[in-house]
């Protein structure tokens, strides 16, 4: 079967040979750079479809189900292995102007071989290349550098998301105690909520795939390399503790948003109940003599109509100026 490759999904494919670039590599002949001694490939995609990854499990023997994955871009972060390669699944995040764009990075590594699949992120690989190539000492480690530098980078750029996030948490703070109560106000809060919580669900699986690549995959990881590993569990750890404090403020934020707007509502009942009672005086004489009772002695009397009326407005007045130093009204 032959296939048609979109070079606009790949982004870059390079073989390397004791850790120096030997050059661009076409698809079709990545299974015989393979062969090379002391040789591996870094192929770099983004958005592949199915044809491509069919032609790449062809050139690199992965495994059915893992392309499988690959294709779909909804993936839970995981690390699985698949005869003598992994695969994983981790979550990019970058910060926009109102919100966190998040995105999947998809990783086949083996002895000979490091591929990636970017879904819908916005963090370019480029830079982890050209840092890896500056190292010649460390890329000659192989894919298990490779793949360092891939999680390493991924992880350091939850930092600027997360200050974002801190930054964003102060204006609506501010919010709170600057201006009263208003359902925008709520409602960026719960979306930050969110956001903070699909960040937490995607680092913390890291410090598992850590674990697992260095105590169970030493044919990709090098032993000297376990440490650089554990490193990025501890950074992931130091993070998520940053996350625990922002989440913390945050419901403390929401509860005294609640309060606010609890204590707002409560002045408004009050404000009500304050003006039902004043209003009460004058119904309750205004329909005594709307009675039509035949012998009602004031109706008689001169006067009744101005009294009755200088009555009810002293005691208007009074209840109202009683009220007010209540703080009723």
């Amino acid at each position: 079967m032959s296939f048609e490759v979109d070079n606009s999904m790949v982004m870059r494919c390079v073989a390397y040979k004791n850790g120096i670039s030997q050059g661009d590599v076409t698809i079709e002949d990545i299974s015989e750079v393979l062969k090379e001694p002391d040789t591996f490939v870094w192929l770099g995609l983004h958005e592949a479809d199915s044809h491509l990854l069919l032609k790449v499990q062809e050139e690199f023997g992965l495994h059915e189900l893992a392309i499988e994955d690959a294709c779909n871009a909804h993936q839970q972060p995981k690390i699985e292995e698949y005869d003598s390669s992994v695969f994983m699944v981790l979550h990019t995040a970058a910060l926009t102007e109102t919100s966190v764009a998040f995105g999947e990075t998809h990783v086949f590594a083996g002895k000979r071989f490091v591929v990636t699949v970017r879904h819908g992120s916005l963090l370019d690989h480029r830079k982890i290349r050209a840092s890896c190539e500056a190292k010649p000492d460390h890329l000659a480690k192989g894919p298990g550098f490779v793949l360092y530098a891939i999680m390493d980078f991924i992880v350091d750029n939850y930092v600027p998301v997360i200050e974002g996030l801190q930054a964003r948490f102060e204006v609506l703070e501010s919010a709170i105690f600057a201006n009263h109560p208003s359902r925008r106000t709520m409602e960026e809060l719960y979306q930050l909520k969110r956001e903070l919580l699909q960040l937490h669900n995607a680092i913390m699986p890291v410090i598992d795939m850590c674990n697992e690549l260095t105590r169970f995959h030493s044919d990709i990881i090098p032993k000297d390399m376990n440490n650089y590993f554990r490193d990025i569990a501890d950074h992931i750890r130091r993070i998520d503790q940053t996350l625990h404090g922002l989440r913390e403020m945050l419901i403390s934020a929401m509860q005294v948003h609640l309060t606010f707007e609890t204590v707002r509502q409560n002045e408004v009942v009050k404000g009500l109940a304050g003006w039902g009672a004043i209003l009460a005086i004058p119904t309750m004489v205004f329909s005594l003599y709307g009675m039509n009772f035949k012998y009602m002695p004031e109706l008689e009397w001169q006067y009744s109509y101005p009294t009755v009326l200088s009555l009810v407005v002293v005691g208007s007045v009074l209840l109202y100026l009683h009220l007010k130093r209540s703080g009723w009204l």
